[in-house]
């Protein structure tokens, strides 16, 4: 064999082994809020070792989510879009008596974790950070779902620096087999952001500091690794150790200035990892997904920190600052012919589920779900998309739900993406434009009183091609009825998983003050 064939037998030989897998799910993360996605000159936010890996991987330019947190996640690790699974932002502690299946917050019982289907494959699992997709019984935690090893909070954000939720702390862990409250791992209830005194750990440490334990504990013997990192940046409540905040003295508005200097915090921790993994001669053989959960958020006057711009809304609307989100893949993985490209083929977070599945060899199917009468696996493999092999995505259209930013009742689809052409009906805010430098000390653009209607005939509707109109200016809804007509009925066709889940409940505080000794973790026993 001459040496030209040998390293081309050896680097399929490489690629024939299931890479490692970096899934690193960030949370509310603006899309002007990430380095590569502002103007050259500007130096504001910089994010250089993401944008690092975003140059030596693979842009993912039209990635589609959620408007907001719970939904998205719920689909991430099951698989299917939010209509088909989750659509509301319920308090952990509901639940319906009623309905064992599905009367809970997150994910039906019987539906298949993404996990599960990486065990399956020879992998062995992980899960850190933020999971706010069910907490109800031991089918709706890390463990329960299929991860081996986790260290997580239930709910839609706690305290940074006490892990606590109300009069509770969420800090859940799972190792050895075992699950349970992480007593022992949470701060002192005097820590803060504004005492950050010695001994107190800043959360999102903690949990690059499992990611980073689980990474330099690796043999080449044991399995590959599925990491599934979720840290809770940039979500409110801003907070982060005062480092950070002080290298963005220069900015005035204190939610932009804490907002820009926790973006810096998870750009330094994901650089970190990524650092190891190559120390540890891991990177060639990974394959790291980055993306947000939704866009950021830019409601209450700028409360939250967070930038769309030049996108049109936020967190909590479909227009394409709350649903298309900062994305890329990086890792030795890819194919060295498409590494510093990017890519505008159609995707959504949900479309992990399939792809990871299929690159460790297992079918996505689900049909413990199927025989529970639960809705189908609709995620898609993008793989042979993202390596090269083949020219154009397998996604083509996404359903978008809902019509409003409601997050606590029934949901309905608000809209619909087919191809270049976007339809949205019902009534949203955030319907206007932020600026390049936002929020700030002089604009007081109030996002939640911009409310358009999209109606359901041309003269009333919403029509878009968001990629001749990314910004979503121009309305095509009169002046192409017939395209507006199909779309409409196309959207007409969607059918929503809608069940009852019950409403809060007592048993969690119970269970909480009780059984987990003031922790928050499952309170339905019977399940």
């Amino acid at each position: 064999m001459t040496p030209a064939l040998a390293l081309l037998a050896a680097a399929a030989a490489a690629h024939a082994k299931s890479p490692h897998i970096l899934y690193v799910l960030v949370d509310d993360y603006g899309w002007a809020d990430a380095g590569w996605h502002r103007p050259g000159n500007w130096t504001d936010l910089e994010s250089p070792r993401l944008r690092e890996l975003v140059k030596e991987g693979v842009e993912l330019d039209r990635h589609y989510v959620y408007q907001f947190c719970s939904p998205t996640r719920s689909a991430v690790q099951s698989g299917r879009n939010p209509i088909h699974v989750n659509g509301v932002n319920l308090d952990m502690s509901v639940w319906n008596p009623k309905d064992k299946e599905s009367g809970y917050a997150g994910i039906p019982v019987h539906m298949t974790g993404m996990a599960e289907h990486m065990k399956k494959g020879g992998y062995d699992t992980h899960a850190y950070g933020k999971w706010d997709c069910g907490m109800a019984t031991r089918h709706h935690t890390p463990m329960g779902r299929g991860y081996d090893t986790s260290l997580i909070y239930f709910h839609h954000a706690n305290d940074y620096w006490t892990s606590k939720v109300g009069a509770y702390v969420d800090l859940w862990r799972t190792a050895d087999g075992k699950e349970g409250p992480a007593w022992g791992m949470n701060n002192s209830w005097e820590c803060s952001q504004d005492n950050q005194m010695d001994g107190c750990v800043y959360e999102d440490a903690m949990f690059h500091n499992e990611v980073a334990g689980a990474v330099q504990k690796w043999k080449p013997e044991d399995k590959p690794l599925f990491i599934f990192w979720a840290p809770h940046i940039v979500h409110t409540p801003l907070q982060v150790p005062q480092k950070y905040v002080d290298r963005f003295a220069f900015i005035d508005r204190e939610e932009r200035r804490l907002y820009h200097a926790m973006v810096d915090y998870v750009d330094e921790k994901i650089g970190e990892v990524a650092d190891l993994l190559k120390a540890k001669g891991m990177w060639d053989d990974t394959l790291m997904v980055v993306h947000a959960d939704n866009g950021g958020p830019v409601y209450q006057v700028g409360a939250a920190g967070a930038n769309n711009y030049p996108l049109k809304g936020g967190k909590m609307s479909n227009w394409e600052g709350g649903i298309r989100v900062n994305a890329f893949a990086s890792g030795g993985y890819l194919p060295q012919a498409v590494r510093g490209t990017k890519v505008e083929g159609l995707m959504c977070g949900w479309d992990w589920y399939a792809t990871f599945a299929s690159i460790a060899g297992v079918d996505p199917a689900d049909p413990r779900a199927a025989a529970a009468g639960l809705p189908a696996v609709d995620g898609v493999n993008l793989w042979p998309y993202l390596s090269g092999a083949a020219a154009a995505s397998p996604r083509t259209s996404i359903p978008i739900g809902d019509r409003t930013n409601k997050v606590t009742s029934t949901v309905s689809v608000g809209g619909l993406i087919d191809g270049r052409m976007k339809i949205l009906v019902g009534t949203l805010t955030q319907s206007g434009w932020t600026g390049p430098v936002y929020p700030n000390t002089t604009g007081h653009w109030n996002s939640d009183t911009s409310v358009a209607t999209c109606g359901r005939t041309p003269a009333t509707g919403c029509l878009f091609d968001i990629f001749a109109d990314p910004t979503e200016h121009v309305n095509l809804a009169a002046a192409r009825p017939g395209a507006f007509r199909a779309m409409l009925a196309k959207l007409d066709e969607e059918v929503v998983f809608n069940p009852d889940r019950g409403a809060s409940a007592a048993a969690a505080s119970d269970a909480a003050k009780g059984r987990h000794q003031g922790f928050w973790g499952p309170f339905v026993f019977d399940v």
